[in-house]
């Protein structure tokens, strides 16, 4: 079924980290950007992993799972020097705690003929704070940013791992930023970092009006269509310049929480791309959201009942809406 304007896919990059996250049950592949990117080639769209590999066990392992997935993974560069990226995972109470190795190859992300190309077909590209923790893969994203068309789609995952951030890796992307997406524990730091009124302890609580006030000021600081912050069970806000949405939540029995805010960020590129209103984009991120939470791992299989399940959903949204 084509979309608005005939368009029937979208081409969305996950530029960045692609690792493994090691589970106490066992390693999974993963990363921000990467698993973003499957879940929008799942979705429907042509998806690409920019990334890098190790030329190890890991790297070999990762194009083998890769191979299984709707995603295009003939882009990836092989590192002969650094190894696949990997992340030690602990779940405390369904929640991550995450001790990522460096370096590791996708820091060496290098901006080639080949990715200039895939920059200037992009409709969507989704990049993270994480990847840019080194001055060289810092340096190609945002390289690959700016090859990118006036149109695309930039969405920036926030993503903030200590001590993997700045407020250079913050602010500098946000001035080619359309969509910033973060959580609801990092929009006190994100303002401290930029100076900006209601900046605080990462990590503290936050009302929802602060939440609301806090995306707004964003919104005036820097040239973004959408802040879209997640609240875990809580839910999501969605804000744009002349609205904003909150979801309570689906009720989720969570095995792990580790890529259910990708799963999200996919649906929300993929709804936004065909210019949905926030209400279905809010519905089908937390859908995707609570279902990636109730399974182990951060892209966990998925059949065509359950997809289908999961995307119709969207098509009656709840939610409380606002006017800014």
């Amino acid at each position: 079924m084509k979309e608005k304007g005939g368009r029937s896919s979208f081409l969305v990059v996950g530029i960045g980290e692609l690792l493994w996250d090691l589970l106490p049950e066992g390693a999974e592949l993963g990363g921000t950007v990467s698993n973003t990117a499957v879940m929008a080639g799942r979705l429907g769209d042509r998806a690409v992993c920019a990334s890098r590999l190790g030329d190890d066990e890991l790297g070999r392992r990762a194009r083998a799972r890769l191979a299984e997935l709707p995603i295009d993974s003939t882009l990836l560069q092989l590192d002969p020097l650094h190894a696949t990226g990997a992340v030690d995972v602990v779940l405390k109470a369904g929640q991550p705690e995450y001790e990522i190795r460096y370096p590791a190859a996708w820091d060496f992300l290098e901006l080639t003929p080949a990715w200039r190309d895939l920059a200037g077909a992009a409709d969507a590209v989704c990049f993270g704070t994480l990847a840019q923790r080194s001055p060289i893969s810092r340096g190609t994203i945002q390289g690959f940013l700016a090859a990118t068309r006036p149109e695309c789609v930039r969405l920036l995952d926030a993503n903030l791992r200590a001590p993997f951030y700045s407020a250079e890796s913050v602010a500098e992307p946000l001035l080619r930023t359309t969509v910033l997406k973060m959580n609801d524990g990092e929009l006190p730091e994100i303002l401290r970092l930029l100076g900006l009124p209601g900046g605080g302890e990462r990590g503290a609580a936050v009302e929802p009006e602060a939440l609301l006030a806090g995306s707004r000021r964003l919104l005036d600081a820097f040239p973004l269509e959408l802040v879209c912050i997640t609240m875990g069970s809580q839910g999501s806000l969605l804000v744009s310049r002349g609205e904003w949405r909150r979801h309570p939540g689906i009720p989720t029995a969570v095995v792990d929480s580790v890529g259910a805010g990708d799963a999200f960020t996919a649906a929300l590129l993929h709804h936004f791309l065909r210019r949905a209103p926030l209400a279905a984009i809010n519905e089908a991120g937390n859908r995707c959201g609570a279902w990636v939470a109730s399974r182990r791992g951060a892209m966990p299989a998925l059949d065509s009942a359950t997809l289908h399940a999961v995307t119709q959903a969207a098509a009656a949204p709840e939610g409380q809406p606002g006017v800014c």
